[in-house]
């Protein structure tokens, strides 16, 4: 499985404003754990940094260890939502998997980081 630790970080360069950071991975691959067949998705990760910003070429990295792991869409948004926002604690994160078609459905999963308290 994809190992958070591999996400690197650097010092937000305006941590006194709000501004919007999207970065789009067009290549993103896992396997059905069902049928073994691949999974492509094109990942948006859009976040409003904290203290952090993430390194692109360790974002990179992190996303390829997902090539070979047998996951669901749900499951793998979701752990890129919260490997993410452990390791950023950005004021807010949004992660949006468009999974390309196969079987005759496309399936988006949105994903959103939230640091409050769960009742």
């Amino acid at each position: 499985m994809a190992d958070p630790k591999i996400l690197e970080t650097f010092p937000n360069p305006a941590p006194q404003r709000d501004y919007v950071i999207e970065h789009t991975h067009h290549e993103f691959t896992s396997v059905c754990p069902m049928t073994g067949h691949p999974d492509f998705a094109t990942i948006t990760v859009r976040y409003v940094a904290g203290k952090n910003c993430v390194e692109l070429k360790s974002l990179k990295l992190y996303f390829h260890a997902f090539r070979n792991e047998g996951i669901f869409f749900e499951a793998a948004t979701n752990k890129i939502c919260d490997d993410l926002g452990t390791a950023l604690k950005p004021r807010s994160l949004t992660i949006i998997a468009n999974w390309k078609a196969r079987g005759g459905f496309s399936s988006v999963v949105t994903a959103e980081y939230s640091t409050k308290k769960k009742r």
